[in-house]
This record gives structure tokens, sequence and C-alpha cells, in this order.
């Protein structure tokens, strides 16, 4: 008896040491880590519960609200896939060192000092750092706001090489005849994809301006359908592709085209030809207007790692988990950098961003491109490297595209593997 339990005493320790091998294996690969509370917390409603409701911009219910966006109004699931892309871990986190103004920075003294709800780096199928803040996991489906106006344009051109879009070229009433006779009936696609549709349309976060008019027709009291909504917006200041503007109208003409050319849903049309084929590990929803139909312009909300197997379906030219999802041509188009000639070599004071098919493209030969939304939403691609870098956050302003710090720290990381 005496020996049994001395074998047993033995094995226990032998146990005990094999988990904690096992733990402290753990702890140095880039797991995901989470924290309950993150910068200004209070302010945001840490001991409120983070809770969601309205106004819906509020500072303290911003946490709950971007993270619980189907809580808040009807939305359209898109279902996951039945297997999900794996995803690698690297052995130890990556660490990031960078310079903004005169401070040296890191990843810790960023989410230290910065609303960021999520913030993943990836290098091909590897994750390299995932964190999360205030008390938000990975099972949180995350806001994307005008992020959501990528997966629209991606989604157009796989409609075009399907054949139910026969050329971006067209205008939106060859799909759209209910648009007939209207400015945006008579506008192309490519001028949607563009940002340059010529029709006024005022979009400065002020109140009142044309986005807020749109966003109320759509989703507020008025709930009006979305041909109706859009043909409120009737006055052309420029022809078609000549002069840039960011416009939610043009994206929301490019779902109605989309839905109608494709006589699907555009949660169904994601699921099945996107969102599934890429294998995403979750289920993602998207708000509807009062007729069902998904506001493509916004409010797409998934989980952080979902996201970033977006990015990197972008990073590998469209390809990923074994198959060409969305066409290499179309994707290679949407996110060729531009010359500063251009009207799309686009001016936000000193950034000289470009932009592609409702892309943002950063500047310089190099072809890097980023998906942006606001109040600190973004998705940065580096296609050469293969780098990935996803960032949803809280901003209480809206805050400059690009956000100046996050372009350093993306840098940064870029570097250490543009050297090797």
């Amino acid at each position: 008896m005496l020996a049994w339990r001395s074998f047993v005493a033995v094995l226990s320790v032998v146990l005990v040491a094999q988990i904690d091998i096992a733990r402290a294996q753990q702890l140095q690969t880039a797991v995901p880590v989470f924290s309950p509370t993150g910068p200004d917390a209070e302010a945001y409603g840490e001991k409120l519960g983070y809770p969601v409701g309205l106004p819906l911009g509020e500072q303290r219910n911003m946490i709950g609200n971007f993270s619980h966006a189907d809580k808040l109004a009807p939305t359209h699931t898109i279902a996951a896939a039945e297997h999900p892309l794996p995803l690698l871990r690297a052995a130890s986190e990556i660490s990031v060192k960078f310079t903004f103004g005169t401070e040296t920075a890191s990843l810790s003294k960023y989410l230290d000092t910065n609303p960021t709800t999520g913030l993943l780096i990836a290098h091909n199928d590897t994750i390299l750092f995932e964190h999360y803040q205030y008390g938000r996991t990975d099972r949180d489906r995350l806001v994307s706001q005008s992020m959501a106006k990528t997966l629209t344009g991606m989604m157009i051109g796989i409609a075009i090489s399907e054949g139910a879009i026969h050329s971006i070229d067209d205008t939106v009433q060859t799909y759209v005849p209910e648009l007939k006779g209207t400015e945006m009936g008579s506008t192309p696609i490519r001028a949607l994809l563009h940002m340059a549709s010529g029709i006024a349309f005022t979009e400065n976060f002020g109140n009142p301006d044309d986005n807020v008019h749109l966003s109320n027709s759509l989703l507020g009291p008025e709930k009006l359908d979305p041909i109706t909504a859009v043909s409120r917006f009737n006055k052309r200041v420029a022809p078609p592709d000549t002069v840039w503007h960011y416009s939610n109208l043009d994206t929301e003409g490019l779902s109605l085209v989309l839905t109608h050319a494709t006589h699907m849903s555009m949660a169904d049309y994601l699921q099945t030809r996107i969102w599934q084929p890429m294998g995403a590990e979750a289920s993602a929803n998207w708000q509807v207007d009062k007729t069902g139909q998904e506001v493509g312009y916004c409010c797409f909300s998934a989980t952080l790692r979902d996201y970033a197997r977006f990015g990197m379906l972008l990073a590998h030219d469209g390809a990923l988990n074994g198959r060409q999802i969305i066409p290499r041509q179309w994707l290679l188009d949407a996110t060729q950098p531009v010359k500063q000639d251009s009207f799309l070599a686009v001016n936000h004071e000193t950034n000289p961003w470009g932009y592609g098919y409702q892309t943002w493209l950063m500047p310089g030969p190099r072809r890097t491109f980023f998906l942006d939304g606001r109040a600190g939403q973004r998705i940065l691609v580096d296609p050469t490297t293969h780098l990935v870098l996803v960032h949803t956050a809280v901003r209480a302003k809206p805050g400059d595209i690009g956000s100046a710090e996050l372009v350093e720290l993306w840098s940064s990381v870029l570097k250490q593997f543009q050297n090797n």
C-alpha cells in the first residue's frame, strides 16, 4: 500500500510538472490576451458594465454598442464555415518599437494610451499578436463601420466574374431600373467604386449633413426603402469619375446594384462567396433597413480573427483556403497605387492617401492598402510580405484617416519583415 501511495505521489508530481511546462509553453506563444479595462475606462462605462443602448454615440455606450450591434437593430446573419481555416500562433509575441513624435513607443504603450478594443497582427496564417481591452473577447463581434465598404467592393468584383454584372462601365439603372431618370441611375458603377459619382453629398460628421439624412432615412424614424432614400440626392456637381468625394451614398448605390444583379441579399452573397469559402470560424452580422436590405456602407460586425482572415485573403490577392475566392485581377485593379496627378490621389492634410475600389491606398509605389472605419476601425494589408494588422477601437472623435500613430506602428512591423 505504501509503495502504491508513493507511486501515485510521484505520478502526481510528474503530471503537475507536465501541466506547468505546458502552461509555460502556452504563455510563450502569441495566445489571446484579455484585459477587463483600458484607457479612460470609467468614461467608457466600465462601472456601468459597458452598457448597450441609446444614445448610440455617447462615450459611455460605445464599448457595448460597438461589440453588440445586433442588440440595437435588426441584422442578417452570415454563417461561419463548416470547417474553419486553422490559424497558427507564433512561438512568442512580436515585439515592436517605433517612434511617434519625440517618444519611443511599443505595442503595450500603444494599448495603454489608445481606446483600442482589439489588436491583432498576423503573417501569412500565423498570429503574432492578439490583445483585447475593456472586457472584450475573441467571441465578440466588433463593428466595422466603413470597413464594410471594402466587402461591398469585393463582392461587386465577384459578381462581375460570375456574369451577374457585365461591366463596371454599365450605369446603375442597367441593374436597378427603379432609379432610371435619377442622377444615381445614370452614374457608372466604376465611378461609385472610386467614390466619384459627382452627386452632391456632404459627409463631415456634422449634424445635420447629408450622411445623417441618409442614415436617418434608412435606419431612423423615417425607415424609407433604399431606392427612395438614394433618390433624394439628385443634384450633380461634377461629371462621373472626375472628382473624388467620400460618400456613403456611392456605396449604397453599389449595394443596390449588387442585390438587384445577383438576386440575393448581401448577407447571403457574402456568406456563400467569401465568408464560408475563406474559412470563417464565427458567424457575422449585418444591419438591415426596413426592407431587409443590408446597409452596404457600414454596420457589419465580426470577430477579430475573422477580420484577420479577410485581411489574409486580400494579402494573398484573393486566394485563401486552397481556392481563388476574389478574382485576382479585380483585387489588383482595386488596390493598385495611383499616380499623384490622378484625382484618386486623395490629400487629407499632410497624408497623401489614394483610393481604389472602395479601399484606401497607402502612398508610394508599393502596393499597400487598408480598410478604414470611423472611430478607429482598420485592417492594414501588405501583399508583398503577407502581413495583416486588424485594429478595432472606440475613439470618441472620428479622427483623421490613417491615424498617424497606428501608421507608425504598422510601418515598424513592416520593416521587420521587409528586412528578412
